[in-house]
């Protein structure tokens, strides 16, 4: 079948010409990614230096559970948390789906799926209307914000050796399940709030440019196929 497709082809200066565009976009593109590791790296590597100078405590005094359900069904918008660490719109089937018994997120939130935090289904909530999610996940709050960040917090949950905790700590627990309860009695080290909004600005640096670098490779791939027309046309034109 392959050897069936008929594929236009122009003469090889003019491929090259082509070629050649595709190839200073695409090492743009990588440059830029390279760049965004870089940033990563810091944002971990400032973490792991807190960890080794600063004592840890454990997050339980910090944080409370949200237990709001949607009896007066206000809100409509039903959400997940996938392994990327980020809210999602539920894949669920919700047709006849009573979601009065689910709870409400709000803005600054924090949720979690207690069967799937150790592959990093755990996020904090950026809109301004509350959505939903279900029952069986725990949601909480950060209660004193000029103490602990919810976003520094994220910072900390973020990362691989979080993931590996919640695994093994989870894996004696009923179900496999990593509770509020567990989650309380999570460590980590809590620097000033000048110090944790300096590294939370680092990440948001960091997401800000990840964003721009994704539709840097979306576009790429989209002016492929203008770049073929071109060629083309090109081609046509000097025969």
């Amino acid at each position: 079948d392959m050897s069936d497709i008929i594929v236009p082809l122009p003469d090889i200066d003019t491929q090259r010409k082509y070629a050649g565009i595709y190839n200073a976009m695409s090492s743009n593109q990588q440059c830029y990614e390279r760049g965004l590791e870089d940033l990563k790296l810091t944002c971990d590597a400032y973490i792991e230096d807190l960890r080794r100078k600063i004592p840890c405590e454990e997050i339980g005094p910090y944080i409370e559970p949200v237990n709001d359900t949607n009896s007066k069904g206000l809100y409509t918008h039903v959400q997940g948390v996938e392994s990327s660490g980020s809210f999602i719109d539920t894949r669920a089937n919700m047709q006849g789906v009573d979601i009065s018994k689910y709870t409400i997120v709000p803005k600054g939130n924090i949720a979690y799926n207690p069967s799937r935090i150790n592959i990093g289904s755990i996020a904090m909530y950026s809109d301004d209307e509350p959505c939903v999610v279900s029952p069986m996940y725990s949601v909480f709050r950060v209660t004193n914000t000029s103490k602990v960040l919810p976003e520094y917090l994220m910072l900390w949950f973020g990362r691989t050796e979080f993931q590996r905790y919640t695994w093994y700590y989870a894996a004696g627990s009923v179900r496999d399940t990593f509770d509020f309860n567990l989650m309380k009695e999570v460590k980590f080290p809590i620097p000033s709030i000048d110090i944790q909004k300096d590294i939370v600005d680092i990440f948001t640096v960091y997401k800000e440019r990840k964003s721009i670098n994704d539709r840097l490779k979306s576009q790429i791939k989209d002016i492929c196929p203008v770049l073929i027309k071109g060629s083309i046309e090109e081609a046509r034109k000097e025969a």
